[in-house]
């Protein structure tokens, strides 16, 4: 078993599908050092390590700040830590199709599961390093890019709250059945990771389970840069 692979299986994973379950997220224990987050850090201006390049003002998307979408191969954190998530957070995602009444169809790994978002026209990979600077903020969004969609996701802090900077919490408003909508703000401590919801999750209503859409963002950075490294487990078309 890789460092990543125990540090992944060191989460109380029992825990982390019921938080899931209860607010549509959930901590995760440290998966990345402080000197594993500065040398992702350091690779934003590496050109050589991204596909492309998205700008959230040009984009409309939220304010002072850009994101990378990383080329293959993948640094080894991002390589490692995407195919170890990938079977945690597996029963968590069939069992919430199954509660919904929908047909799972996620293999048992992440590479079989890729196979298929190719098939479909998915061959873009998706791990993204975010950039933050003072005032930035990202609007609530989704990552979806094509019909192929895993329902969980992970987004790790490479920065120190406090320290690095101030604000910049992670944001998921969730679209209740007949009630308005509830938010929920976590402020990420560095190189802890968020298990999230990518589109929608089951609730329980009055006639059985319904999808609850969900969006997530990020607030304001009051001071300092914010970097974060995102797993995405589909591609996009």
């Amino acid at each position: 078993m890789s460092t990543f692979e125990k540090r992944v299986a060191a989460a109380d994973w029992g825990a982390v599908a019921a938080e899931v379950d209860d607010y549509g997220c959930a901590l995760l224990p440290p998966l990345l050092t402080p000197t594993e987050c500065a040398q992702l850090v350091a690779l934003w201006d590496r050109p050589d390590q991204f596909r492309a390049t998205v700008n959230l003002r040009r984009h409309r998307f939220g304010d002072h700040g850009d994101y990378h979408y990383f080329a293959e191969p993948f640094p080894e954190p991002v390589q490692r830590l995407r195919q170890a998530l990938y079977p945690r957070l597996l029963p968590i995602a069939q069992d919430w199709y199954t509660r919904l009444g929908r047909e799972p169809e996620w293999p048992s790994t992440l590479d079989e599961w890729l196979r298929v978002c190719h098939d479909a026209g998915q061959r873009r990979p998706t791990p993204i390093l975010l950039r933050y600077e003072t005032g930035g903020w990202n609007a609530l969004h989704r990552d979806l890019y094509g019909d192929k969609v895993f329902p969980l996701q992970v987004v790790i802090n490479l920065n120190e709250p406090g320290v690095d900077h101030t604000g910049g919490e992670f944001l998921l408003v969730e679209q209740r059945p007949r009630a308005q909508s509830r938010g929920t703000a976590t402020l990420i401590p560095q190189g802890r990771g968020l298990v999230f919801t990518t589109r929608d999750r089951p609730v329980r209503s009055a006639r059985g389970w319904s999808a609850s859409p969900v969006r997530h963002g990020v607030s304001a950075v009051r001071s300092g840069r914010r970097h974060t490294l995102g797993l995405v487990f589909h591609d996009a078309a």
